[in-house]
């Protein structure tokens, strides 16, 4: 993950390099936001292929699998000579960025136990926020190129992580492969009776829904599309599609990708923006750790309502600032103010806006539509990463720092107002507590499921 932070923000030292005119390649504003919005564009492909390979040669294998087209895309961009070079280097970081985002959430969420799910998900995006730091860091030192050799590392170190992991034992159950599905999951979480339990709720639920029957291609693909018949798998997709628009509305990609053009506007000065950037950086990887913290101990609902609502009022009160300085009715002498609140703003979004989004990917989908699932809602992430990474430097150019993030911050209030209304409250849930939810609208208490053993036994 801490890879896929330096993906999103190579931009902020890529583009400044392409612009300075020493550089041997030259690019124009438009070539320059399909740079930035590139990944966006290729991390569908990314979604889609992730979604198949987890289902066919399950968690581990996948995500080894999807580390090297990030890997030799670092690579292509150190040795290019033009423009095309450079886009083809950038799209399979895409390609990369996309899977393991999907990927990432699958494995903590099937990996992990309910009371320390949500922890681990919110370290994920500590991860890309360190990501973004050590990216703007090594820009600020060295040439874009240099910055694509250091940025071959976390992928290298991603990859001997992953040959060490067990495969999910999720995955196994769903392949019949129970007694390695028992190895891998006391592997993973012990021997206790509470973790027994929870296997036997998830080998008992893929018993029941599994058959022996083999499927043509087409019969497949009728699986598929029937899937957006189900309320099991459309409420999870409109979830994340809504956590999606909040995800980039709160400017999470954007702001890493445009950092120094947009505190450069605010404090009006070129010189001093790296360190206001860098002291952001450090605030918004600090907030997204404690919001690890905070997790375990609040609902995720009351933590991302309360964090966003916060975070609306407050980026509202920055844009109204700006406004009225680029009108000259208050002096720009005074940038320690809306500074501040900006960095007011990225501690309360990266509290609950940023964090809770990627949560929903790794605990909402049914193990039955996880596959399909996550492909469905990667192309929806990808779609929006895409639009915001190649619109903001044209709402830059014309309504400035203040007019795009108040369109996000309207942006924000609508999605909010949408989850509000449709998103189920799962901390210390188990996936197949979730899963129950998706299907019946409420979640199972544990007299209803002691009732349900009883009547099996007398059955």
């Amino acid at each position: 993950m801490m890879g896929q932070g330096m993906t999103l923000s190579y931009p902020s030292s890529l583009l400044p390099g392409l612009k300075d005119p020493s550089s041997t390649i030259k690019v124009d504003l438009e070539t320059a936001s399909w740079l930035a919005s590139s990944v966006g564009l290729s991390s569908m492909l990314g979604f889609f292929i992730s979604s198949f390979l987890m289902e066919w040669y399950g968690r581990r294998l996948a995500h080894a699998l999807v580390i090297l087209p990030g890997a030799s895309g670092w690579a292509i961009i150190y040795f290019s000579q033009d423009v095309t070079t450079l886009m083809i280097g950038r799209i399979l970081g895409g390609i990369t960025a996309g899977a393991t985002v999907t990927l990432g959430a699958v494995v903590i969420g099937e990996f992990t136990s309910p009371e320390h799910r949500g922890m681990f998900l919110n370290m994920k995006t500590a991860a890309v926020c360190l990501g973004n730091t050590v990216m703007h860091i090594l820009g600020h030192y060295f040439d874009w190129r240099t910055v694509a050799l250091f940025a071959v590392l976390p992928h290298v170190l991603a990859f001997g992580i992953v040959c060490t992991w067990p495969e999910s034992p999720a995955w196994l159950a769903s392949k019949k492969k129970y007694d390695e599905s028992e190895k891998a999951f006391i592997w993973l979480r012990g021997s206790s009776e509470e973790s027994k339990q929870e296997h036997n709720q998830l080998v008992n639920s893929q018993r029941d829904h599994l058959t022996n029957d083999k499927k043509t291609f087409a019969q497949n693909m009728m699986v598929f599309f029937k899937k957006f018949g189900r309320k099991d798998f459309v409420k999870p997709v409109i979830i994340i599609f809504f956590g999606a628009v909040l995800l980039e509305a709160c400017g999470r990609h954007t702001f890493p990708a445009y950092a120094s053009v947009i505190i450069s506007e605010i404090s009006g000065s070129k010189e001093q923006s790296f360190l206001y950037t860098l002291s952001l950086d450090f605030i918004i990887t600090a907030s997204a750790l404690f919001s690890s913290v905070l997790v375990k101990v609040m609902k995720r609902r009351t933590l991302l309502f309360s964090t966003g609502i916060a975070a609306i009022a407050v980026l509202f009160g920055v844009c109204g600032y700006q406004f009225l300085v680029v009108k000259s009715f208050i002096p720009r002498d005074y940038t320690w103010i809306p500074l501040t609140l900006l960095v007011l703003y990225f501690i309360l979004a990266n509290l609950g806006c940023t964090p809770i989004p990627f949560t929903f990917l790794g605990e909402m989908f049914p193990l039955a539509h996880r596959g399909a699932g996550v492909s469905v809602s990667g192309i929806t992430m990808a779609l929006n990463l895409m639009i915001a990474l190649k619109v903001t430097p044209y709402l830059m150019e014309s309504i400035k720092f203040h007019g795009t993030f108040a369109v996000f911050g309207g942006t924000m209030a609508v999605a909010l107002l949408a989850l509000y209304f449709i998103l189920p409250e799962t901390k210390d849930r188990t996936l197949q507590e979730i899963e129950d939810y998706l299907n019946y609208g409420k979640f199972k208490d544990k007299k209803d499921e002691e009732e349900e053993v009883k009547l099996k036994m007398i059955s």
